[in-house]
C-alpha cells in the first residue's frame, strides 16, 4: 500500500499526454526562422525645431482654454492683450472679465498648460494684468455669434 506522501505526490505531478513512437526518418517539425523587421529610427519626444514656434500656433493652444462660467474661448472673448516669443519661451499678458473672478487662478493655470504643450516650448509664464480693463466690446465676432450678441 502506498504511503500517504505518495499518494499526495501522485496528484501534484503533472500528467503528460501519452507520447507515440515517430518513425526514425521523419524530423519533428521545427519553429520557422525569426525575420527581422527593420524600423526606422525612433525621435520619441525630441522638441521641434524653435522657429516653428508662431504666434498663431500660440493662439490656437490659447483657445482651448474657457472661463467656465462662459462657452467662449478666452482668445475670443478678448481676454489676452499679448504673447511673447523668445528662444523657447512664451510670455502672455492677459484679463479676466471681471477683478473678482473666483476662477482666475484655475483659468491662467490653463492657459500655462495649454502653452507648455506646444513644441518648442520650453518655459510657459502667464500673466493676469488689470489695465485696461475687459470689456463686452473685446469679444471677437466668433464669440458675440455663439453668445447671441449683436455685431
Amino acid at each position: 500500500m502506498p504511503s500517504l506522501f505518495q499518494r499526495f505526490g501522485s496528484l501534484w505531478k503533472k500528467s503528460q499526454p501519452p507520447t507515440s513512437p515517430s518513425p526514425p526518418d521523419v524530423a519533428p517539425p521545427q519553429a520557422p526562422a525569426p525575420v527581422a523587421v527593420l524600423r526606422p529610427p525612433q525621435t520619441a519626444n525630441l522638441p521641434e525645431p524653435l522657429c516653428s514656434l508662431t504666434e498663431e500656433l500660440v493662439y490656437q493652444a490659447l483657445r482651448q482654454c474657457y472661463d467656465p462660467e462662459i462657452p467662449v474661448n478666452i482668445v475670443d472673448l478678448g481676454l489676452v492683450y499679448e504673447v511673447q516669443i523668445a528662444d523657447g519661451r512664451v510670455e502672455v499678458k492677459m484679463t479676466l472679465t471681471t477683478q473678482g473672478c473666483a476662477m482666475g487662478g484655475y483659468i491662467a493655470g490653463e492657459a500655462e498648460e495649454q502653452l507648455r504643450s506646444l513644441p518648442g516650448v520650453r518655459e510657459a509664464a502667464v500673466r493676469v494684468i488689470w489695465d485696461p480693463p475687459w470689456n463686452p466690446g473685446m469679444i471677437s465676432p466668433a464669440g458675440r455669434k455663439i453668445l447671441g450678441l449683436s455685431e
